[in-house]
């Protein structure tokens, strides 16, 4: 606290300054508890520490004040990422719009889309031509000059608010390139930047390490650790250094409080750029110990949340989402208001597709029933792809339980889903192809794993039926913008030789004007994919009952169909949601018996009708149905 009050600068407010003092009693206790659990008590500690909050109040005085006004509004709605207008969508700058500036050209269309939340891709300084898609990170102040700099990202920032579009961005949290300021000083032989790093003067203690941890990129290099360059001298150092992705990647020692103080400086930084939401990038690997797999480690946990104190004191309308593709026990713990407040869930994600391959829904009810739930004050952002692979995360023992054998399942979809399985309808390239192992992940654009690619006739329907289920299960839905038209896998990332080595690239094509230029067009694919996803997002916002978290699982006691209720009010009265999907590639049902716990008129939400439910419920191959019950008051 001293170093708080000794920071306060005449030009603030006693207004402001009470609002910072609540703050700061509400979080600094937090603050010092969490980063004295995970550093010690020793006289290192508290001076990082002390220097840690006058950064905090230094970065709070220096926030515009209409970031201020952002605060406020955030502090007083504080779950408003988790009601049923918010709409996500994520795109690469360069491939998407060119620059920055290109984005805010686009802005009308987002507007028209119904986007409330824009996920820019990683747009900071990085090395080229290989840079793991902007995940080798050169600087987390500069934008990549071929997209802009750092003030258009603020004044896109502002442009972005007052269309009412929250701006995220990838906090490359877990590692730096070999060519930040950082590696370069630590190359040098500058011992207080060696230390940011996992850096050895010999194979000793990494091949101790590389005992228990897995190889992520074993295409890049076996191992967890990659031989330091010669120095800038030109002498070779000998040294090795941590690198858990790309060999030009370095991960952090967040065991070295300097670093943490140094990180929590990069987010206020961005913070007061006009970010809403910062993407913790690799988190479960952020904490090294020797004799483990370096993976989901509590310190993980304690740091995250030692970050979170530290902007809610200085920016408390960031968010932080969280990005963890682990077993979903793991994915789970990152998620609290004290934490990671938005996570990704790769489950569903990767369940969806099982799904569409198997015709089969089991897996993701069983998913639905007990991997939902979430804490209050958080949601999940669900997807149907991303810019990455798809790996298939589900639990083993989940899928025990349903007869599956989770190994032989991952080998069938690997092989659906890049067309060596007989009749499949997807087009995905594999990634990260091992042999020795077996494993491989799958890389596609919707379209294209869909059938879409393949002139498929399901193919429309399964695109609409994958996003019906983001829109419907509760939290933030995320669009991987050009997906809304149908874009197809671009296999012109072979040419480029930046991009080759890396099959990712294929479900990041460029903006697909034709596709765009046909959106209105209901006789195009691209069509009556936009006019379908268009009306499931107006009704979603429409219906109160698809706001929040809330699902209740419901067995519509057919192996085909995917059932769940979303739960709400009608005035003073109790009504749901009940939502059906159907992943066969034929007509199903549901019969009377099964919906006689529910009121039997029903609306059905998607095409005004009423349903009369004592009939049934049949729905087509592919087929969706939102239908609103109101129950009797008693």
């Amino acid at each position: 606290m001293a170093a708080i009050e000794g920071a306060r600068l005449p030009a603030t407010t006693p207004q402001e300054w009470s609002t910072l003092l609540v703050r700061v009693d509400r979080e600094l206790g937090r603050l010092e508890r969490l980063f004295t659990e995970v550093y010690g008590t020793s006289e290192r500690t508290s001076r990082e520490l002390a220097l840690l909050a006058g950064q905090l109040a230094t970065s709070w005085q220096e926030r515009p004040a209409e970031l201020k006004a952002v605060d406020a509004a955030r502090e007083a709605e504080p779950t408003w990422f988790a009601s049923n207008q918010m709409l996500g969508g994520v795109c690469y700058v360069d491939r998407y719009a060119t620059d920055l500036q290109g984005v805010r050209d686009r802005i009308p269309y987002l507007r028209e889309l119904g986007l409330t939340y824009l996920h820019l891709m990683p747009l900071f300084e990085a090395p080229e031509p290989n840079s793991d898609g902007g995940y080798a990170v050169s600087s987390y102040r500069a934008v990549n000059p071929a997209l802009g700099d750092m003030d258009q990202l603020a004044a896109l920032a502002a442009e972005l608010r007052a269309s009412g579009i929250a701006l995220v961005v990838d906090f490359i949290f877990n590692h730096t390139s070999d060519e930040h300021e950082w590696a370069r000083r630590a190359l040098a032989g500058e011992k207080e930047h060696e230390d940011f790093y996992w850096v050895f003067p010999d194979r000793q203690m990494p091949d101790a390490y590389e005992r228990t941890v897995r190889e992520v990129f074993p295409d890049d290099h076996p191992g967890a650790f990659v031989p330091m360059p010669d120095a800038p001298d030109g002498s070779r150092t000998g040294r090795w250094v941590w690198a858990t992705f790309h060999s030009f990647q370095w991960d952090l020692n967040y065991s070295n409080p300097a670093v943490f103080r140094a990180m929590a400086g990069e987010m206020l930084f961005l913070a007061n750029q006009g970010i809403d939401v910062l993407r913790m990038d690799a988190v479960a690997f952020i904490w090294k110990q020797l004799g483990t797999s370096c993976e989901s480690l509590p310190q993980a946990h304690l740091l995250i949340q030692a970050f979170n104190a530290a902007l809610r004191i200085a920016a408390p309308a960031v968010l932080f989402k969280s990005e963890a593709i682990v077993h979903p026990d793991e994915v789970i713990g990152y998620i609290s208001p004290q934490e990671c407040q938005i996570s990704y869930n790769p489950l569903q994600m990767a369940l969806i597709w099982s799904s569409l391959a198997t015709r089969d829904a089991r897996l993701l009810q069983q998913a639905l029933e007990r991997r939902h739930a979430l804490p209050p004050g958080t949601a999940w952002v669900n997807y149907v792809r991303s810019h990455d692979d798809i790996g298939w995360t589900f639990a083993d023992e989940d899928a025990a339980e349903l007869g599956i054998d989770g190994a032989a399942h991952r080998r069938f979809l690997n092989q659906f889903f890049v067309n060596r399985f007989p009749g499949s309808f997807a087009r995905g390239v594999p990634f990260q192809d091992n042999p020795r192992t077996g494993d491989c992940r799958i890389a596609g654009t919707t379209a294209s794993l869909a059938g879409l690619e393949a002139q498929d006739a399901g193919a429309v329907d399964r695109i609409l039926l994958a996003h019906s289920i983001i829109l419907s299960t509760g939290g933030l839905p995320l669009l991987y913008l050009g997906d809304e038209v149908g874009q197809l896998n671009d296999y012109g990332y072979l040419d480029d030789p930046g991009h080759a080595g890396d099959s990712r690239w294929v479900n990041r094509p460029p903006y697909p004007a034709r596709a765009y230029a046909q959106r209105l067009d209901p006789t195009t694919d691209a069509g009556r994919i936009f006019r379908g996803l268009r009306h499931l997002v107006e009704v979603r916002r429409r219906t109160d009952e698809l706001a929040g978290g809330t699902l209740v699982p419901f067995d519509a006691k057919n192996p085909h169909l995917l059932a769940y209720q979303r739960p709400g009010k009608d005035g003073d009265r109790r009504s749901t949601v009940l939502v059906v999907a159907n992943f066969a590639d034929d007509e199903q049902s549901v019969d009377a018996l099964t919906l006689s716990g529910l009121p039997p008129d029903a609306e059905d939400l998607l095409t005004g009708q009423r349903r009369d439910l004592t009939d049934g419920l049949v729905l087509p191959a592919h087929g969706i149905r939102w239908l609103r019950v109101v129950h009797a008051t008693t």
